[in-house]
């Protein structure tokens, strides 16, 4: 009976040591922040939206850097020729200050969204509306697709940084156009 009595203090006591649900603190997360940035960058966003022609001839600048923060496999395989490369998902200040020095760089951004004719290098990032047979998917059928480019939170994330001078290449250009030179892996010797 003994040995039944301390089996059973020592799983109560496991229990209440180990088994309880551990309460940790709100996550690293606001919605709200993030709501805030948005609404101060939409304005700003608007007046550093870029032609082609302006994007290029901008890159050709003293103190600009084009910034690529697509997956790395994009990046290696096909990139704007000088394109300087970090993952958003490896976006921190101290990764950014690692590749862009200074708060005054003038940036320029593009992503999959802004090249044509070359799925798998550019792959177009579209949500499309559920397609099922119910009511509910018939009216999201109607619903045109949702463009999910990398450039706007790019953009977003790259003001909440710090970092001002940034546009953003506003046109669907051809992966033929002969005025842009690519480089990577995937670019024919």
């Amino acid at each position: 009976m003994e040995i039944r009595r301390i089996a059973l203090i020592a799983v109560l006591l496991w229990q209440a040591v180990y088994a309880q649900p551990r309460s940790y603190p709100k996550a690293k997360v606001s919605f709200d922040d993030f709501k805030s940035l948005v609404a101060e960058v939409e304005e700003h966003r608007a007046t550093h939206l870029v032609d082609l022609n302006t994007f290029l001839a901008m890159s050709k600048e003293p103190g600009t850097i084009i910034l690529d923060t697509r997956s790395d496999f994009r990046f290696e395989r096909l990139h704007l020729k000088g394109s300087k490369h970090l993952s958003f998902t490896d976006f921190t200040q101290a990764n950014l200050a690692s590749v862009i020095s200074r708060f005054q760089t003038r940036i320029l951004i593009y992503c999959n969204n802004n090249f044509d004719g070359n799925q798998m290098d550019f792959a177009s990032k579209v949500a499309m509306p559920a397609s099922d047979i119910s009511l509910k998917s018939q009216i999201a059928s109607q619903a045109r697709p949702v463009m999910m480019a990398l450039n706007i939170p790019t953009y977003i994330n790259l003001y909440g940084y710090g970092y001002r001078e940034v546009y953003e290449l506003d046109e669907l250009v051809s992966v033929r156009d002969l005025r842009v030179a690519f480089e990577g892996t995937a670019v024919p010797k």
